[in-house]
């Protein structure tokens, strides 16, 4: 199978160098010769067009920086769609947008072209290490035949479902950690301006039940088997340390815009009477918003994926 790479910037070239040190001849393509430098002294083809790499392999991967790079790559007389072949497969590693990856795999599969949209967790020093997840989207056979060239670029690779599964899986990654992470500014300002050390109150609270979780696993405990009762600790006294919070944060002239926000969700399911239920009770709330049925997953299924690591 020969092997194509696009865009060999802060993360496609590491992911391009792996597929190299795992024996696989690649063909590579980017605005300029000299990105690809390293690749081609270890032994990759350079292509001077994406047409003409596609022409020339069997299976292409693009890593590029927006939802328009991956429009330009693909369009025009030159571009990746005028050369691939029946048969191909197009691997997306960009964090795309969802239209453009269902309207790419539309077209490209009335040709008999797969297309996967498969975006990388992990930063620059996981692409060079190997170690990422690949969230993938798209036709399931095609993702199984890609899997080995796959495994060299990760070492988390997850099939999600179809087309634009991928996608929407690494955007809610990508915009909760944005969130949580301005969420921790405000509340790490405040603690600091009220007087405590900074590396003195991450030590502390790190150990706390919330820095002892991993991130995502706080909403296996409640939110997603849709367990709220009996509480392990009650809504109203997460209301009442919040509001504690948000008044200190006052007292100290420190902004906080988001936890107010969260105070006024943790407010209005006080006021539906939830007080008595678990503190995550209120995240039910945006079920309800979103129009969608309560979420229930079985308990057992998500300690199956706990006890994965």
């Amino acid at each position: 199978m020969t092997v194509g790479f696009i865009g060999l910037g802060m993360m496609g070239s590491g992911m391009a160098a792996n597929l190299q040190k795992a024996g696989h001849p690649i063909v590579v393509h980017d605005l300029t010769r000299q990105a690809a430098s390293l690749h081609l002294q270890n032994g990759a083809t350079w292509a001077q067009t994406p047409r003409a790499l596609a022409e020339a392999c069997d299976l292409i991967f693009t890593s590029l920086p927006t939802p328009a790079d991956v429009e330009a790559v693909c369009r025009g007389d030159t571009g990746l769609a005028a050369g691939l072949r029946p048969g191909a497969t197009w691997v997306d590693l960009t964090t795309n947008s969802v239209d453009v990856v269902r309207r790419l795999h539309a077209e490209l599969a009335s040709r008999g072209i797969d297309f996967l949209d498969a975006p990388v967790s992990g930063g620059p020093a996981g692409a060079a290490s190997g170690k990422l997840a690949l969230w993938v989207g798209g036709d399931e056979q095609a993702f199984e035949r890609c899997r080995p060239l796959l495994n060299t670029i990760g070492d988390q690779v997850i099939y999600i479902g179809g087309t634009g599964a991928g996608t929407i899986a690494k955007l809610v990654h990508n915009c909760a950690h944005a969130a949580v992470g301005t969420v921790l500014g405000e509340v790490f300002t405040m603690g600091v301006k009220a007087g405590v050390d900074p590396l003195t109150l991450w030590a502390a609270v790190r150990q706390g039940a919330l820095g002892r979780n991993r991130t995502f696993d706080i909403f296996g405990n409640r939110f997603l088997p849709g367990q709220f009762d009996p509480p392990s600790f009650a809504l109203r006294l997460l209301h009442k340390d919040t509001m504690l919070a948000l008044q200190l944060g006052r007292d100290v002239s420190v902004p906080m815009r988001l936890c107010n926000l969260v105070g006024q969700e943790l407010t209005e399911a006080m006021n539906r009477g939830w007080g008595g239920r678990d503190s995550h009770s209120f995240l039910a709330l945006q079920s309800e918003r979103a129009g969608i049925p309560p979420i229930a997953v079985p308990r057992e299924k998500l300690k199956a994926v706990t006890e994965k690591g």
